[in-house]
This record gives C-alpha cells, structure tokens and sequence, in this order.
C-alpha cells in the first residue's frame, strides 16, 4: 500500500502506518531480508523480491475486496480498511475464494 500510496517504502513509513516502533520494523525487515523476501536499495529503501511481491499482491487483493465489500454493507471507509486489515491475513484461502467467487456475481 505504501508502495502504491508514495512510490517507495521507508522504514520509518513502515512504523508510522502500523503503529510501531521503528526498532519493531528494523527487527522484522531484518527477517524478511534473511527470508529472501525483501532487499534494501542504495537509497536505503525497501524493495520487494518476487517471493515477497507474491505475497504481498495476494494479500492486498484481500485487503481491497473485503474493504469493498465492508463498504458495500455500509460501514465506514475507514472501519471497513481497518477491519480488512484484521481478517485479510487470517481468513483461509477457501473462504477468499468464496468470497471473491460471490463478489464477482455482483460487479
């Protein structure tokens, strides 16, 4: 999302949208480097590799349906992105699927 918001990604940014500390970032960058997940440009940015872009497009897929979807119930633009941010990493692949199936049925 920060990516799509800003055209790069800063630790710092990171911290400031999640609501963490900047040390919580550098621990968890630190990780997903070592997973091969993540690198770091010249400028000090954070860039996604393949494996990380993958799962990164999968999950903001979620992110934007089931914010439309909350939407489209009537909650608010900003519940609805907060609670799509709760239930997008743990909702199971088939439930996504069935819901992304129902969704497209109303588009």
């Amino acid at each position: 999302m920060l990516k799509e918001e800003r055209g790069y990604i800063r630790s710092i940014d990171v911290a400031e949208k999640l609501g963490v500390t900047k040390p919580s970032v550098s621990y968890a960058t630190k990780r997903l480097r070592e997973s091969g997940y993540i690198a770091f440009d010249s400028a000090g940015m954070i860039v996604l590799l393949p494996s990380g872009l993958e799962i990164a497009e999968r999950i903001y897929e979620r992110h934007k349906l089931l914010t439309e979807l909350l939407t489209g119930l009537g909650v608010s633009p900003e519940i609805a992105r907060a609670d799509a941010c709760q239930i997008e990493h743990d909702l199971s692949a088939e439930t996504f699927d069935a819901i992304r199936k129902h969704a497209q049925q109303y588009r």
